[in-house]
C-alpha cells in the first residue's frame, strides 16, 4: 500500500512533508507526496486576517483528503483551524521546536538596539501588538512570503528587521541568520508542531500515524488550542498562547490585545496535566471576564 501525503508546495511545507515521509519510510512504509496549491499561496498581496485567516492554507489540502486523493495531510498545527470540517481530525502531533519568535536584523542588533523608526516586518497581528507594546517607535510593515522570500526582503533593504518562528527558521537551514530570539514574545497557538490530519473513519491510517504522534507535545498544543477555541478568536484578532509541562503539571500564558496593543489582557494558569483542555478553557474565560470580551466585539467590529 502506497501512502499518499498532500503538502503545499513551499519549501517550508516540503521539508515538513518530507520529514514525515522519511519517517514513515523508517517504518517500512511506501510514501508518495502529493503537492497541492492552497488559497493563500496564490493570495501573497494582502494581509492574512482580511481574507479569511491561515484557514486558507489548508482547505484544499483537507478538500483532497475527503476525496480520498491522499491519505494524511501535513500542516504547520498553527495554521490548522480549531474547528475541522466533518470526517476529518488531527492523528497525530509530532514533537515541538522551539516555539518562540526570532529576530532577524540588519547588523544582527537586537530588539532593544533597533534604532527609532526602524522598519520591521511581520505579517502576523499577534506579534505586530507585541512589538508595539515593547517599541512604539518602530514601523511595523505587513511582511508576506515563504521564509526565504522574507529573508530575501530584509536583506534588499526593504526592512531593518524582521521577525519568523524558529521553528520554520530552523528547518529551513538559517539559524545562522537569527540576531536574537524572542522569548518574552508569546508565541502562536500550536507554534513548532507538525499535525498529520487524517480521515476520522480510516482506522489502518489512524494506527500508522499514532507512532509519530509525541504525547507531551500533543497535549500542550491540546491546552493551547482549547484556550483559541474557547475565545472563538480568529486571525483577524491579535492572540497568543504558550503552554509548557513541569512534572505533572502544565501551566499555560496567554493573551488578547485590541489592534494597537493598547487593550492587553493577559494570564496564566496551571493543573494537572490530565486536565490540559480544562485548564487551557479556563485561562480563556478569566480573560473574556478581565475585557476580552470587549476587545474581541471591537475587533470583529472593526474588520466587517
Amino acid at each position: 500500500m502506497r501512502l499518499k501525503i498532500g503538502t503545499r508546495k513551499s519549501k517550508l511545507a516540503l521539508w515538513q512533508a518530507d520529514f514525515i515521509k522519511r519517517k514513515l519510510q523508517q517504518m517500512g512504509h511506501d510514501v508518495q507526496l502529493v503537492l497541492i496549491t492552497t488559497s493563500g499561496d496564490k493570495i501573497l498581496d494582502v494581509p492574512l486576517a482580511k481574507i479569511g485567516g491561515k484557514g486558507l492554507f489548508v482547505k484544499e489540502i483537507e478538500d483532497a483528503l475527503l476525496s480520498g486523493e491522499i491519505d494524511m495531510a501535513v500542516h504547520s498545527l498553527k495554521d490548522v483551524p480549531m474547528t475541522l470540517p466533518k470526517g476529518l481530525k488531527i492523528g497525530a502531533v509530532t514533537e515541538r521546536e522551539n516555539p518562540f519568535d526570532v529576530l532577524i536584523s540588519v547588523g544582527n542588533v537586537t530588539f532593544e538596539e533597533l534604532p527609532t523608526n526602524a522598519k520591521i516586518g511581520t505579517s502576523s497581528l499577534r506579534r505586530q501588538v507585541q512589538i508595539k507594546r515593547r517599541r512604539r517607535d518602530l514601523q511595523v510593515e505587513t511582511l508576506r512570503g515563504n521564509v526565504d522570500t522574507r529573508i530575501r526582503k530584509l536583506q534588499d533593504g526593504l526592512y531593518d528587521a524582521i521577525i519568523l518562528a524558529y521553528a520554520g527558521i530552523k528547518r529551513m537551514g538559517f539559524e545562522d541568520k537569527v540576531s536574537q530570539v524572542l522569548y518574552d514574545f508569546i508565541p502562536a497557538v500550536g507554534q513548532g508542531c507538525l499535525a498529520i490530519e487524517i480521515r476520522e473513519d480510516d482506522r489502518e491510517i489512524e494506527k500508522i500515524v499514532s507512532e509519530l504522534d509525541h504525547l507531551p507535545s500533543r497535549v500542550r498544543a491540546e491546552c493551547e488550542r482549547a484556550f483559541l477555541k474557547e475565545l472563538q478568536g480568529g486571525c483577524q484578532v491579535p492572540i497568543g498562547a504558550y503552554a509548557w509541562i513541569e512534572g505533572e503539571d502544565i501551566f499555560i500564558k496567554g493573551f488578547v490585545s485590541d489592534l494597537e496593543g493598547i487593550k492587553f489582557i493577559e494570564g496564566m494558569r496551571s493543573g494537572e496535566v490530565k486536565r490540559a483542555e480544562e485548564i487551557g478553557k479556563a485561562l480563556a474565560q478569566e480573560l473574556l471576564g478581565k475585557g476580552a470580551k470587549e476587545i474581541l466585539r471591537e475587533v470583529y467590529e472593526w474588520n466587517r
